[in-house]
C-alpha cells in the first residue's frame, strides 16, 4: 500500500507540474511574453533539463524583447529533431540541447554554429574534461551546460542495515554483496534500465569501466568479445539478478522507498537532500577489493548549441553565454541544475544543502564520454539488442558476445569501407 501511495503522489506531481507550465500532450512550451518583438525556439531534453533552463528565461525575455519557445523531447526525438531539421534553410530552432555521443554525426553534417566566430569561448571555471565534446578542430560547438554524469543511488536503510557506509562502498564486488543482503532481506537488490537497448548499454558501462574494459579500442574498434568485458558481463548478470528491470521513475520510487537498495542513476533524476530516505555516491572505481582502479564514471552531459540554419544566430549565442553565466548557473542548483563549474558545484552553501555535489564534481573531473563515433548510435542498439538476449536467457555470454562482436565489426568495417571509397 505504501509503494502504490507513493507512486501516485509521484505521479500526481509530475501531472501538477506539466499542467503548471501548460505544456502540450507533445512537449511544446509556448512562452508567456506575448507581445514580445523577437521569437526565438529551443529544443531541450525533457524533465529537470528543460527545467533548470526554463526557468531562467524570463528574464533573458524581458531583457532581449523576445518571447521563447521550448520544445520538450525525449532524448531519440531531440536528436532526430535537430538532425532532420539540419537539411532546411531556415531552421525550427535557434538553440538545442545536445548528448555528447552525438557531437561526430552533428559535426560531420554541420549542424552546429562555430561559437567562436561569435565571440563565444569557455572559460576556465568550467571543469576541463567535461569541455572534450565541446571542440572539433579548434573550434568551440558546444557548452556543457548540464554536468549528468552516473552515480550510484543507494538506499540509506538497506546500505546501513548491510553492514556499509557510503563511503566504503568501493567495488562490484561491494555492490553485489549489498544487493544481495537486500535479496535475503525480502527486499530488491540492484534495480536496471531495461527498457530501451540504449538504456541497457549504458547502465552496463560503470560495471564494464570498473573490470577495465571498454566497448572500443583507441581506434574505435569493437572490443566486446574480451575477458574483460566477459568478466563485467557475469558481473552486471549477478547484480541484475537481485533485482527487477524498471523504468527511470519506478527505479528512483524504488530505491528512495526502501524497495531497493540500489541502481545507476543520474544527477538529473533525484536531488536528496539531508533528511532525504536515499542518497547517491560515486561510482565504484574497481571491480574487487584488490582490483585495480579505474576511472569508472560515465559522461551524459548535456550540452548546449546553436543549430548551423538559425536565423537569430547572434541573440541564440547572447541566450547561450546568459545561461552559461555562474551566477545563473548557481541559481539552478536549487531546481535541480547540476553545473559543470568548479565555483557552483564547491558553494560553501551548496554544499550544505546538497553534500552529495561534492561526489558529482569528483565524477565529472574523472569521467568517460562514449564512444565518438558517427555509428554510435547503430552500435549501440546492435550491443543492446543482444545484451538483452543474454539477460533474458537466450543465449549464454560467450555467444552472445561473439556474435556482439562479429556484427559491431562488419558494421565499423562497413563505415570505415564508405568513407575509403569516398
Amino acid at each position: 500500500m505504501r509503494k502504490r501511495m507513493i507512486a501516485a503522489a509521484f505521479a500526481c506531481i509530475v501531472l501538477f507540474s506539466l499542467a503548471g507550465c501548460g505544456k502540450t500532450a507533445d512537449g511544446f512550451v509556448p512562452s508567456e511574453n506575448k507581445n514580445a518583438s523577437h521569437h526565438m525556439v529551443l529544443a531541450l531534453r525533457e524533465g529537470t533539463y528543460a527545467d533548470v533552463i526554463e526557468g531562467c528565461l524570463a528574464d533573458f525575455e524581458k531583457k532581449h524583447d523576445v518571447a521563447i519557445d521550448v520544445y520538450e523531447l525525449s532524448e531519440d526525438g531531440l536528436h532526430s529533431a535537430v538532425a532532420d531539421d539540419a537539411a532546411n534553410d531556415e531552421g525550427a530552432y535557434d538553440l538545442c540541447m545536445v548528448d555528447g555521443s552525438w557531437m561526430q554525426e552533428y559535426t560531420a553534417e554541420n549542424v552546429l554554429t562555430k561559437l567562436n566566430d561569435y565571440g563565444y569561448t569557455l572559460d576556465d571555471d568550467i571543469i576541463p574534461a567535461t569541455t572534450e565534446i565541446c571542440y572539433r578542430d579548434g573550434d568551440t560547438y558546444l557548452a556543457p551546460y548540464y554536468g549528468n554524469v552516473t552515480v550510484l543511488l543507494y538506499n540509506k536503510s538497506i546500505l546501513e542495515r548491510a553492514g556499509y557506509a557510503a563511503e566504503g562502498v568501493l567495488s562490484v564486488g561491494d555492490m553485489q554483496r549489498i544487493c544481495n543482503f537486500a535479496k535475503k532481506t525480502h527486499n530488491l537488490g540492484f534495480m536496471y534500465r531495461g527498457d530501451s537497448e540504449n538504456n541497457i548499454v549504458v547502465d552496463f558501462l560503470p560495471v564494464l569501466l570498473a573490470c577495465g574494459g571498454w566497448v572500443v579500442d583507441e581506434d574505435n574498434h569493437p572490443t566486446v568479445d574480451t575477458p574483460e568485458f566477459h568478466r563485467a558481463m557475469e558481473s552486471y548478470m549477478a547484480l541484475i539478478d537481485t533485482g527487477k528491470p524498471a523504468s527511470r521513475d519506478e527505479l528512483v520510487i524504488a530505491v528512495a522507498n526502501n524497495a531497493a537498495a540500489m541502481a545507476i542513476g543520474w544527477p538529473g533524476w533525484y536531488t536528496p537532500e539531508r533528511n532525504s530516505t536515499a542518497d547517491y555516491i560515486a561510482i565504484p572505481v574497481k571491480g574487487t577489493a584488490d582490483g585495480k582502479t579505474y576511472n569508472t564514471s560515465v559522461y551524459g552531459v548535456w550540452t548546449i548549441g546553436v543549430p548551423a540554419n538559425s536565423m537569430n544566430k547572434g541573440l541564440a549565442v547572447e541566450l547561450l553565454s546568459y545561461l552559461m553565466d555562474p551566477k545563473v548557473q548557481l541559481a539552478t542548483v536549487e531546481k535541480g541544475g547540476v553545473p559543470c563549474r568548479y565555483s557552483c558545484l564547491r558553494d560553501p552553501e551548496v554544499l550544505e544543502k546538497f553534500p552529495q555535489y561534492e561526489a558529482v564534481r569528483q565524477a565529472l573531473e574523472n569521467g568517460v564520454y562514449r564512444p565518438i563515433m558517427e555509428e554510435w548510435t547503430d552500435f549501440y542498439t546492435i550491443l543492446g539488442a543482444h545484451m538483452r538476449e543474454i539477460i533474458n536467457g537466450e543465449k549464454n555470454v560467450d555467444k552472445g558476445l561473439k556474435e556482439a562482436q562479429e556484427e559491431l565489426e562488419a558494421l565499423c568495417g562497413s563505415k570505415q569501407n564508405l568513407a575509403d571509397e569516398q
